[in-house]
């Protein structure tokens, strides 16, 4: 049997403002001719299919276009929910659905309850394990009543999965996880997007860390909730987000595992590459070359991150680089140098000081050191000088 393991489609999801609906319809559109191309059997989508719990009309109709081209296809769907999807919502069609060979498997109460599909050796089990929200899932007889973690309740539906696959045993059977969660070891694979990751304890995308070993007993895992492909074992992998959600993700593969199930389990994997539509680059430099500099003309149709090293900050600079970059989605100030940070108080550094004092006191703390020059310091005086007339006066 050949699975073709995706993840992360976040279909509906914005990138500073700009939509990717079109993006991700192209980049779904692909996996129907790799299933034709690779005969591909099963594709896999390990969670966070949508990016919103409550998906607008568009981001389901390239869900529905998506999932009808892959069944056209020939291929069967394995899909589970991720936190960025509402559970209920995604698979309240799979008891029909199955039918059609389309499985929706996001109801932790069914985790030890596979979906069979069978090839020439015999049947696969597949097993699937929605994100879990511990404090959400507690009342189901298999999680234990203190659980408060991740690692808790993915280890739990582990041993129900494994205590299936036990009873289950049987000549050519073989078992195929599919989880949304963190598992330790995928951290440098994560972003931006997926929020913050922390140290102590490990968390990405406010889920805590699983031990890989978690996913001992069956034959393969498809994982999903890093952004970044990962190999962490032979038959436990992320494939990563279809599309560039973060800077921080700019270069990284996407695409998805074509992995070969034989009789003894996993034996050959390989890497689909899937399009990239609108690749995403960072550019830096002073403000006045960012506008004209050529060696930044063959990113005009990026994503743009521009990094400015200016001392002083510009007036409006979105503005100002998208009519050259028209998908400059986000602007950075960062100059070479930096006045050392004070740490004294506001009222501490303006005490005793006239109002022009201030003024300048003001203005080279946010223009890194750079105070007011003559052109501006006669303008302060005047404005200075009127207020106080006014106040005088009134």
């Amino acid at each position: 049997m050949r699975l073709l393991h995706t993840s992360d489609w976040h279909i509906g999801r914005t990138f500073h403002g700009y939509s990717t609906l079109d993006a991700v319809r192209a980049v779904l559109g692909v996996i129907p001719g790799i299933v034709r191309e690779h005969t591909v059997d099963v594709v896999v989508v390990a969670g966070d299919v949508y990016d919103l719990t409550n998906p607008s009309a568009h981001a389901v109709t390239v869900l529905q276009e998506t999932l009808v081209g892959i069944l056209d296809a020939g291929a069967k769907v394995v899909l589970t929910s991720g936190n960025h999807d509402s559970a209920v919502r995604l698979g309240f069609a799979g008891p029909f659905a199955a039918a059609a060979g389309l499985h929706l498997r996001t109801d932790a109460a069914d985790i030890g309850m596979p979906t069979e599909i069978a090839d020439e050796h015999g049947v696969v089990d597949f097993y699937g394990i929605p994100y879990l929200q511990p404090e959400l899932v507690r009342h189901l007889s298999w999680v234990p009543n203190d659980a408060r973690s991740q690692h808790e309740v993915i280890e739990a539906a582990m041993r129900v999965v494994r205590g299936s696959v036990a009873e289950r045993k049987a000549k050519g059977r073989r078992s195929v996880v599919v989880a949304h969660t963190f598992v330790a070891g995928a951290e440098s694979e994560s972003s931006d997007s997926e929020r913050a990751i922390t140290k102590a304890p490990l968390v990405a995308g406010g889920v805590d860390a699983v031990p890989v070993n978690v996913f001992d007993g069956v034959d393969y895992a498809a994982l999903g909730h890093i952004h970044g492909r990962a190999e962490l074992a032979e038959n436990v992998r992320y494939s990563g987000a279809v599309l560039h959600y973060s800077f921080s993700e700019a270069g990284k593969p996407r695409g998805g595992w074509l992995v070969d199930l034989a009789e003894a389990g996993v034996a050959r994997t390989e890497w689909i590459d899937f399009p990239v539509p609108r690749p995403l680059k960072e550019i830096r430099g002073a403000f006045a070359e960012l506008l004209v500099d050529p060696q930044w003309d063959p990113y005009t149709d990026h994503y743009v991150r521009a990094v400015y090293t200016d001392t002083n900050k510009q007036l409006e600079p979105l503005q100002q680089l998208r009519r050259r970059f028209p998908f400059c989605a986000e602007v950075v100030n960062d100059p070479g140098e930096r006045p050392a940070d004070s740490t004294s108080t506001y009222a501490e550094r303006v005490k005793g000081k006239t109002d022009p004092q201030v003024v300048e006191s003001f203005l080279i703390d946010v223009r890194n050191g750079e105070g007011p020059d003559a052109t501006e310091t006669e303008i302060l005086d005047d404005v200075i000088a009127e207020s106080a007339a006014e106040a005088q006066l009134g």
